[in-house]
């Protein structure tokens, strides 16, 4: 029979008892500290975490949806515009490349996540200055073209902040009753 001990193994051991008793203990005083307390500590924690709770949020659908369509409306047009129908220069340039942080978010804003919307509602501010400056200093076409773009970004920039909007106010208002 083998009766050395393995110091790892008694250190273990001994770490295990002394977590066991301290959980033992902390239990013990905070039984104790309840029973004192009475049921009114247990009574106000439940209070307390109902009111914090946020109420449900009414989901806009159809916001979500509008800026969903509108973000693809604007992503096959910054192709299209660049690609076919009025390139800077025959056969399209590398500004196709501007459709990239578009693809990018079409995922989440496809799932509705909150924080991609918001980043996006952000980011379409940019196509929104680029087609205020292509409508007004180009010609024809490009022009039409930029005053689309610049609607386009202007219907996903509000449908995105009203699908948003009511989950930031819920989210004030839990942080201010908690």
């Amino acid at each position: 029979m083998n009766t050395t001990r393995d110091p790892a193994s008694s250190s273990e051991a001994h770490g295990t008892a002394t977590d066991a008793a301290f959980g033992a203990a902390a239990r013990a005083a905070t039984d104790a500290s309840d029973t004192a307390a009475g049921s009114s500590v247990a009574t106000a924690i439940a209070t307390s975490t109902a009111t914090t709770e946020a109420p449900p949020v009414a989901q806009h659908r159809s916001a979500s949806l509008g800026a969903a369509a509108a973000l693809l409306a604007l992503i096959v047009l910054s192709v299209a515009w660049e690609w076919w129908l009025a390139p800077l220069r025959p056969g399209g340039t590398a500004l196709v490349l501007k459709a990239v942080p578009l693809l990018l978010a079409l995922p989440g804003v496809l799932r509705q996540r909150i924080y991609t919307l918001q980043w996006a509602s952000m980011l379409i501010l940019l196509y929104f200055a680029e087609g205020i400056v292509r409508g007004m200093s180009d010609r024809g076409l490009s022009a039409r073209l930029g005053w689309l773009e610049t609607l386009l970004a202007l219907v996903f920039f509000v449908c995105a902040l009203a699908y948003v909007a009511p989950f930031k106010r819920a989210a004030r208002a839990a942080r201010r009753t908690g």
